[in-house]
């Protein structure tokens, strides 16, 4: 699916090495504002546990993982709404990304630039805040002035006014205020007549906190300031060292890793929660098939039926559905087969109106 996570921020607050450690490679990275022209992209495999197992029960020739797009984005400045900094290229970016993952930086390091030279998170947020719902100020000032024009035309006029309404209402106060639209109770109506302006600050967000190593263990006061703004905003704030994350990365040996980990008594590495936090803002949801070929997970959005997620694998599944045959992975782990599935009466036939769900093993049946 092409959805993305943008990953934005101040410049020099991690952004970028993150994104390296994420993708396992490296990303262009300097100690001074802006080394990030382009929007880095990476396909980034979904860690997932169950995929691992169903693979040691089925012995595949592969077995495939979900993947999430992340782009790393220039970074922000004070001014960039209006093309400071690398403004209008950062805004381009992330109206192609899905959700955005806001990198706050909650570590003092005197050789690392501050752009604002104070360490302040709350600060930070509220430049980036402020920033967007101002770009997004212009994007309801040209879609106010169109819909008055369209005033005049009696096929649009109904539409016009509750356009008019929304945008008067509800929506510019709250930018003026610098709260994002996505802060706003609308309802779906209000959400499809305002679609086409495609607000920035109508998307989903996460945030990461970017800490040194003593942070990863204990969180300091820059990561409860910011999980505090997470908490009132109804979203999650994720701690990840970015050093730590990339020197981890280079580390092959499983065992390796699993013992770096445990030193600082981590289950998992702080990438993979960001990966998983990211992936369910998206909105998706993960299925699995099996078999000796391979053992594959598939990604679906959260309330999709049996045949649009069979489209997912290819389109003809989903135009010549038949029926699913389903199990789920906790039925595969405790009862160790299929046969043991289907005696114990939790193998599955459903029909076109089955809502998928997280974990199921689906096989399709099919007629073209």
């Amino acid at each position: 699916m092409a959805l993305s996570c943008g990953i934005l921020g101040l410049p020099n607050v991690g952004k970028t090495t993150i994104f390296s450690a994420l993708c396992g490679v490296p990303a262009e990275t300097a100690n001074y504002p802006f080394s990030t022209v382009k929007a880095n992209v990476g396909i980034i495999n979904v860690p997932d546990s169950r995929l691992d197992r169903l693979t040691s029960i089925f012995i595949p020739e592969r077995s495939i993982p979900a993947t999430v797009e992340f782009a790393d984005i220039a970074g922000l400045v004070k001014g960039a709404s209006r093309g400071e900094g690398l403004g209008n290229q950062f805004l381009s970016h992330i109206r192609d990304a899905a959700v955005y993952v806001h990198v706050v930086r909650c570590f003092e390091n005197s050789d690392i630039i501050h752009v604002s030279e104070k360490l302040d998170p709350a600060s930070d947020i509220e430049t980036i805040d402020i920033e967007l719902a101002l770009a997004d100020m212009q994007t309801l000032a040209r879609r106010r002035e169109r819909a008055e024009k369209s005033l005049k035309n009696p096929n649009e006029k109904k539409l016009s006014e509750a356009v008019l309404s929304i945008l008067n209402e509800k929506i510019g106060p709250a930018l003026e205020d610098a709260r994002p639209v996505r802060s706003l109770a609308l309802n779906d109506e209000e959400k499809a007549a305002v679609y086409d302006c495609h607000f920035i600050t109508a998307k989903p967000q996460l945030y990461v906190c970017n800490v040194d190593e003593d942070g990863i263990r204990s969180g300091n006061v820059y990561t409860e300031a910011v999980k505090k703004r997470a908490q009132s905003e109804g979203t999650e704030a994720v701690s990840i060292c970015g050093k730590f994350e990339a020197d981890l990365c280079g580390i092959e040996n499983p065992e390796e890793k699993k013992a770096f980990l445990d030193d600082l008594g981590l289950e998992e590495t702080g990438l993979s929660a960001l990966i998983h936090s990211a992936y369910k803002l998206l909105g998706l949801r993960t299925f699995f098939t099996t078999g000796k070929d391979e053992c594959r997970a598939w990604t679906f959005r959260a309330g999709d039926t049996a045949p649009k997620a069979a489209g997912v694998i290819h389109t003809d599944f989903e135009k010549g559905f038949i029926k699913a045959e389903v199990y789920t992975c906790d039925d595969i782990f405790k009862y160790g087969t299929e046969a043991k599935i289907k005696e114990a009466g939790r193998y599955r036939l459903e029909g076109r109106d089955y809502t998928v769900q997280d974990g199921d093993v689906i096989f399709f049946k099919f007629n073209i």
